[in-house]
């Protein structure tokens, strides 16, 4: 089963449920700001990844961030900032089994759905 982590109103994250629901793909979604942020593999995905890949920094809550912020910006941080400020992380996290994916593109899902 996969596992959609995102915010419902974002354009991304409504493209790839949609995505997921044309091609019939079982999924549940957890909503940051709904369903809280600290259920989330947040620190998983810091440590396997790194906060370049799973903070969004072309968001809006990112250029919010000071410049201190932003040129401090480590792992232990972008955990503290991203628990704070969901909408930092870059959307839709994909979970699929082992396989974790940030953002939606359409030959991803493919390949993540097979």
């Amino acid at each position: 089963m996969i596992t959609l982590y995102g915010i419902k109103n974002c354009d991304t994250v409504k493209k790839a449920r949609k995505w997921l629901e044309k091609n019939g793909v079982e999924y549940r979604f957890h909503d940051f700001r709904e369903d809280g942020i600290n259920q989330v593999p947040l620190e998983e995905w810091l440590e396997q990844f790194g906060w370049q890949e799973v903070l969004n920094r072309r968001s809006t809550s990112w250029r919010a961030l000071s410049d201190a912020q932003k040129n401090g910006m480590d792992n232990t941080s972008a955990l503290s900032l991203a628990r704070e400020t969901p909408t930092l992380i870059k959307r839709p996290v994909t979970v699929s089994g082992s396989e974790t994916r940030f953002g939606f593109k359409e030959a991803t899902y493919e390949e993540i759905t097979k």
